[in-house]
């Protein structure tokens, strides 16, 4: 796969040659609400996030830990449905000036139809995917609707990955590699630790692509320990876990203190 092609891998250069370390968030599509949707990534992008994960809701995120589950599950059950989410990640892709990527699963895809899918997230101006449940060798149809598109499908390197395995899924993948810090699924607490900082160089000596660390990233502290050993730090759960105690409202301040 010609990785130059894809404008997010670009993008994400370009804005590490001013900071040395990009922040991603993630947001699940309906919840707590649409209109709620919007206010958080204006708020998100006003204090400075890069870059932005937008989840599609489905039934079995089987990647993710209770706090997103939950997110899923509500999303769904106010009657979130994939034509609303991508209705609402045109609005934002054409109103915000950072790139987004759809997350989700490989059944929305399946229903949906892969290349119409693909070729949808291209006209409404998405930059890449992430479907975890979707290895490479499974996905051919998919990786070749985004080259087609110059679109980035991001693959995962987890802690059991062997080395042969991450150049394989680093040779299948644009954009970024997205990182996990621990085995198991998202929102639980990670050991920012040397064992965590050998984990990273090993992705680092495998992959050509900029790398994004996700998974237990809570706070400052957290962000400062991955500068010089990955290019983006992903916020996910705890933005949420933030917005249903303090509110929409609350969103901004958490972020501000990530990216100060």
């Amino acid at each position: 796969m010609d990785k130059h092609q894809t404008t997010l891998e670009q993008s994400i250069r370009k804005a590490r040659e001013k900071k040395d370390i990009l922040l991603m968030t993630h947001i699940v599509l309906g919840y707590p609400s649409f209109d709620d949707c919007l206010r958080m990534v204006e708020d998100m992008v006003n204090a400075g996030v890069d870059l932005m994960e937008l989840q599609i809701p489905f039934s079995e995120p089987m990647a993710d830990g209770p706090v997103i589950l939950k997110a899923n599950a509500e999303a769904l059950k106010a009657g979130a449905t994939v034509e609303q989410s991508f209705e609402m990640a045109e609005r934002l892709t054409k109103e915000f000036d950072i790139p987004f990527l759809f997350m989700t699963y490989y059944n929305i895809l399946f229903c949906q139809g892969v290349t119409e899918f693909v070729e949808r997230c291209k006209a409404i101006g998405i930059q890449g995917c992430i479907v975890p449940d979707l290895p490479p060798a499974e996905g051919q149809d998919y990786l070749d609707a985004m080259h087609r598109c110059k679109l980035a499908p991001v693959h995962i390197f987890t802690p059991n990955t062997p080395e042969p395995r991450m150049r394989f899924l680093n040779d299948n993948s644009a954009g970024f590699i997205y990182s996990v810090a621990r085995k198991g699924v998202t929102g639980k607490d990670t050991a920012f630790s040397s064992e965590l900082e050998t984990y990273l160089s090993t992705c680092k000596q495998n992959t050509s692509l900029p790398l994004a660390v996700g998974f237990g990233v809570k706070s400052a502290e957290d962000v400062n320990f991955l500068r010089g050993k990955a290019d983006i730090a992903v916020v996910g759960s705890e933005t949420i876990r933030v917005m249903e105690k303090e509110g929409v409202a609350g969103v901004r301040p958490f972020i501000e203190t990530l990216v100060a």
